[in-house]
């Protein structure tokens, strides 16, 4: 499976002549999905849900399908008419030859005033990949590759090693990483590839890698 990082939070996995695109949200390139047979969409933010960048992808590709949560599936519904699949915690599907676990229910807490919003992580191909969202949701199966929310509103790097250590998987990459500056990652780094006890790694926006 080729891995490539796009900017922020989305990642694009290809296989078998088959792309799964996850959150090309607003920090992401504009065609960040295009070419795209399948897209998920964690939750409702717009550094993860953009509606421009997925009508351009449904159109380039009339075949494409979108799964995603309720709240946003009621936004785009009416615009994909019969393409757009709702999914929650606990459901299991196949999208684009990919087969996909949901877990997890909530957006991480911003601050006690925010309301909470819902949240999915997605389990790709039977731990191969894991992509949780705005969440530091633990699947409680075996990951081999952990995209892991380095840097946001709603987190600390003490939460984030130890989030690396409960999943414990193989090797983590960084998303969510639009608001850390160049000055800031190795620290970030160093700290992660100490403490979190796994291959602690980092791919440029347009770089890939096998997973």
């Amino acid at each position: 499976m080729k891995l490539t990082k796009k900017s922020h939070a989305c990642v694009r996995l290809e296989k078998d002549g088959q792309t799964l695109v996850i959150d090309p949200g607003g920090f992401s390139e504009e065609d960040a999905a295009l070419g795209a047979d399948a897209i998920l969409i964690t939750h409702e933010h717009p550094d993860h849900f953009d509606e421009f960048r997925l009508r351009a992808a449904m159109e380039n590709n009339p075949t494409a399908r979108i799964w995603t949560l309720k709240s946003v599936a009621d936004r785009i519904t009416a615009a994909f008419p019969g393409r757009v699949h709702t999914v929650g915690h606990g459901d299991t599907f196949t999208a684009a030859g990919f087969d996909v676990q949901v877990h997890g229910e909530l957006h991480a807490v911003i601050h006690p005033d925010i309301p909470r919003i819902t949240n999915v992580g997605y389990l790709i191909d039977g731990g191969r990949v894991f992509h949780p969202g705005d969440a530091l949701t633990v699947p409680g199966r075996p990951v081999e590759t952990l995209m892991l929310p380095v840097m946001a509103p709603w987190n600390k790097i003490s939460e984030v090693i130890d989030y690396v250590r409960e999943v414990k998987p193989q090797r983590a990459y960084d998303v969510h990483d639009a608001l850390l500056t160049d000055l800031a990652r190795p620290i970030y780094d160093r700290q992660i590839g100490a403490l979190g006890g796994t291959d602690h790694q980092r791919l440029a926006p347009g770089a890939s890698t096998e997973v």
